[in-house]
């Protein structure tokens, strides 16, 4: 019994250290201090923990892929082309830009998966909002708070997603059948209030752009390979083959052919990557399979199936609320995976499962550590000298999330 505090302390403790950010270390810090704090207690045994950050590969793949190919489109311009044809059609309005970014985002987002459009995309708006010769932050939060609102419309849209159904996956028709309508709901419901929320700062004029500059081959390239990309990643979702593979490789051949065109050294696209969030990953599969051998869940997937026998509706519409605050306190990524063995145990229907879902992939627009994505584009903006507090993103992530989320899981409910 002493163990088990002890251990919800320390993924406690981790948690907090990822959310708050200490003498203003990574976030990857803290999880791998928790992480390493439980095998050098003997509160779980290094081959767990080893196997535990192993059931991660799939996502380093993927991550490791889409942060190359982040970075070589970055380094040839790509961003910075895509930037100046935005604000060309945007025609001095800022809120037309302002449009474009959203919709761009939520092409991205599905398409390519959320962690895409935090990775990818935010360097590009940034670029954007300077060509226009605009505060960016409004313009940067599309990227976070889109990230995660359209990040249920397909399987491949959210890792998390295909964490959650595992290999219980459905049918993508039974997908869109379920999730089309929320998704929907959840992308309109976030355009309105975020809109809303920087109707102040969209009043002003943009700078006008006049012609663009020719893409060089490289930029080409790699517009390409994200186009290529996002072909492999709808391949492998309707094969039902995991989606980090296809990704590195996809990111891994389009560096290596633009650095062969180019004759450039990888060095500095290698040093320039955040290779932080592996790490951070790897730290948080271990918490959390240290969480389940507690014995908690047991109580909580006995729960859940009491719960989705008695109305399959107000299961699905609770858990999704409360798993959506969770998500802010955890983590998405570890609150999917807790998420995910609850509702396997339980064998609850696809609706109260997708109450989960939902929670998990649009509850994180609340905080900044609410989800990979958020980090990954908090990473995004330091990089390119921007900041965020955590404060800051929950003043608005209070008005932006709820509305969201109740409208999405109402939608889900509505459905038979």
């Amino acid at each position: 019994m002493t163990s088990n505090i002890l251990i919800w302390c320390i993924a406690g403790v981790a948690t907090l250290g990822v959310v708050v950010r200490p003498l203003r270390l990574p976030e990857y810090i803290w999880a791998v201090l928790g992480a390493g704090l439980l095998v050098l207690l003997g509160l779980m045994p290094s081959r767990d923990a080893v196997a535990a950050a192993g059931k991660g590969t799939d996502v380093y793949l993927f991550l490791g892929g889409m942060m190359l190919l982040s970075e070589v489109a970055r380094q040839e311009g790509l961003f910075d082309w895509l930037a100046a044809l935005a604000v060309r059609i945007a025609e001095g309005s800022a809120k037309r830009f302002f449009f474009i970014v959203y919709c761009v985002g939520t092409v991205v987002t599905i398409f390519l998966s959320n962690d895409a459009t935090a990775v990818v995309l935010t360097p590009a708006v940034y670029a954007g909002a300077k060509a226009a010769r605009v505060e960016p932050l409004p313009y940067l939060f599309i990227c976070a708070f889109i990230a995660n609102a359209a990040s249920f419309v397909l399987p491949i849209s959210n890792p998390a997603n295909l964490v959650i159904f595992g290999a219980h996956m459905p049918p993508l028709s039974t997908w869109l059948y379920h999730f089309t309508l929320p998704s929907i709901v959840a992308i309109v419901a976030t355009y309105i209030v975020l809109r809303w929320s920087q109707r102040r700062a969209l009043d002003r004029k943009i700078a006008h752009q006049g012609s663009t500059d020719p893409l060089s081959l490289g930029g080409k390239c790699v517009a390409a390979g994200i186009g290529l990309t996002a072909v492999a990643l709808l391949a492998a979702s309707a094969f039902d083959v995991q989606l980090g593979l296809p990704t590195f490789v996809a990111g891994l051949v389009t560096t290596v052919l633009v650095l062969a065109i180019s004759r450039q050294s990888p060095l500095p696209i290698l040093r320039d990557i955040s290779w932080g969030v592996l790490p951070l990953v790897a730290g948080l599969f271990i918490l959390v399979e240290a969480a389940e051998q507690t014995g908690v869940l047991r109580a909580l997937v006995a729960m859940l199936k009491q719960s989705a026998v008695a109305s399959a509706g107000t299961s699905s519409f609770g858990s999704g609320v409360i798993v959506a605050f969770a998500s802010n306190l955890l983590n998405n990524l570890p609150t999917g995976l807790l998420a995910a063995t609850i509702a396997h145990s339980a064998e609850v229907p696809i609706q109260v499962t997708g109450g989960l879902l939902i929670g998990v992939d649009l509850g994180p627009n609340l905080s900044v550590t609410g989800s990979l994505a958020t980090i990954l584009w908090l990473s995004a903006l330091r990089r390119e000298g921007e900041r965020v507090t955590a404060l800051q993103f929950l003043k608005l992530g209070v008005f932006v999330m709820p509305p969201a989320l109740l409208l999405a899981l109402a939608a889900n409910v509505l459905l038979p």
